[in-house]
């Protein structure tokens, strides 16, 4: 199912439609400040397993992230950070960065098995954060890569529709996404270390 969100004003029956998907352990596509992402509620450990799937990788090798509401959602699942850290990802967030944290004893056991750590998103985009917050918890969340060689990542939601209909229970049309994913931060030894460059440049906020 294909539903029309915009992100200006997001429509809350539909927001309403996404976060009941969720909350009965079906899988989701909807769009970021980056590229597209499909997720599921991070406490159904049958969706993320589904999610594993498609994917075809083993959930203890998966580097998924989790996409939070804001900082406060954070904390439920990182171990403690200094005053350094949570003042830049204050001036950061929300925004087109995964923060790579240590993980708490809250990350799901199917995630955390041989993990240590967590990637965490706020994404800058109206849709991703409504449905988070309505949903009470984070969304468990990977990119949708596309098939073609020259293209990283798809970016048009009708050809998003077109491929994974058949796979995930609702897609979410907020628009053209972006080709460019998240800058990827590692933040576990207390500095910031880039690990992958991309849409957010972290020099603004240090």
């Amino acid at each position: 199912m294909l539903i029309k969100i915009y992100p200006e004003n997001p429509n809350p029956k539909a927001i309403e439609q996404a976060v009941e998907v969720l909350k009965k352990g079906g899988i989701i596509i909807y769009p970021t400040d980056t590229v597209y992402g499909m997720g599921c509620d991070i406490t159904n450990q049958r969706a993320i397993e589904k999610i594993c799937k498609l994917r075809g990788i083993k959930p203890e090798k998966a580097n998924f992230s989790f996409i939070c509401s804001d900082l406060r959602h954070i904390s439920d699942y990182i171990k403690p950070i200094d005053t350094t850290v949570f003042r830049v990802l204050k001036k950061a967030l929300p925004g087109p960065f995964t923060f790579i944290f240590n993980a708490n004893n809250n990350v799901p056991k199917l995630l955390s098995s041989n993990k240590k750590t967590v990637g965490i998103r706020v994404p800058d985009n109206s849709i991703a954060r409504e449905i988070v917050h309505q949903l009470g918890n984070p969304i468990l969340s990977t990119s949708i890569h596309d098939d073609d060689e020259l293209v990283e990542y798809s970016t048009d939601p009708e050809l998003i529709h077109e491929k994974y209909e058949d796979k995930v229970d609702l897609i979410i049309d907020g628009g053209y996404g972006d080709n460019l994913a998240s800058t990827v931060v590692d933040c576990t030894s207390g500095d910031f270390e880039i690990i992958r460059d991309g849409k957010g440049n972290l020099e603004d906020f240090l």
